[in-house]
């Protein structure tokens, strides 16, 4: 992370307690400090303040996330005003085609799962609403990337790099604008193990009436389903008619 002159060294400890809770699933006071290498009593003062505020809860010796975050969650995906419709879209392309679905929005140069569902058949594919990741590692991503000039490319790539995060991710920049450009060609891009290892994905930009784009609708599942002509050609066709009918409300609904 950037060193930031403005930023505050307090909340900063506070934003790091939250995602240790996170990583560690709830623990005692004793285990988040080691985990932070902080004093226990510093630990301690954080949060019993996060706590009051119901960003923590207590039970016996210990912390876990509260409820708070749902609510701030919530909020955070209703601002989007086509939301309801992005639900309706992804719950209904789960539903036709079996598969895990989700929608994606870029937000400070990386992806943010706004909102998943699961089909009948579908797997876990570590997609968790509020999930963040890398734009070009994931099917929807690289279809948000591909609608972007290069040289925002360029940018966010200077700025967040090419990490690596699964077999198959790309990391060679050369690489990444070869398969954009391959992406603009056909309307959607593919994901193959590339976020998660046995597990594929296709994924298509969805824009407004400006040619904004607004996110990424994708469709994922394991690779040993998710191969040949249904990940090719059917599912394709899938998203591309649910990205379709979403983009028409959005263009004609949404003010």
């Amino acid at each position: 992370m950037k060193d930031i002159k403005t930023k505050s060294k307090t909340t900063e400890t506070s934003i790091e307690i939250i995602h240790t809770l996170r990583e560690l699933d709830g623990g005692s006071l004793q285990e988040i400090s080691e985990k932070m290498g902080l004093a226990t009593s510093t630990v301690h003062r954080h949060l019993a303040t996060l706590q009051e505020y119901g960003y923590v809860t207590k039970d016996g010796g210990t912390y876990r996330l509260g409820l708070m975050f749902l609510t701030i969650g919530g909020y955070a995906q209703r601002r989007f005003d086509a939301y309801p419709t992005i639900k309706n879209t992804v719950d209904d392309l789960a539903a036709d085609t079996g598969e895990r679905t989700q929608f994606i929005v870029m937000e400070n140069d990386s992806r943010v799962y706004l909102y998943t569902s699961v089909g009948q058949s579908a797997v876990e594919t570590g997609a968790q609403n509020g999930k963040r990741g890398p734009l070009h590692a994931s099917a929807a991503g690289k279809s948000i990337l591909a609608s972007l000039p290069d040289d925002r490319v360029d940018k966010i790539i200077e700025r967040k790099g090419l990490v690596k995060t699964g077999k198959n991710t790309i990391t060679d920049k050369s690489a990444l604008f070869e398969q954009l450009k391959q992406i603009r060609q056909r309307g959607y891009a593919f994901n193959r193990q590339e976020t998660t290892s046995g597990v594929h994905a296709v994924g298509a930009p969805v824009t407004d009436s400006d040619d904004e784009v607004l996110g990424g609708l994708s469709v994922s599942g394991p690779a040993r389903r998710l191969r040949g002509e249904l990940l090719t050609e059917t599912l394709p066709q899938q998203l591309l008619s649910a990205v379709n009918e979403l983009e028409l409300y959005i263009q004609h609904s949404v003010k």
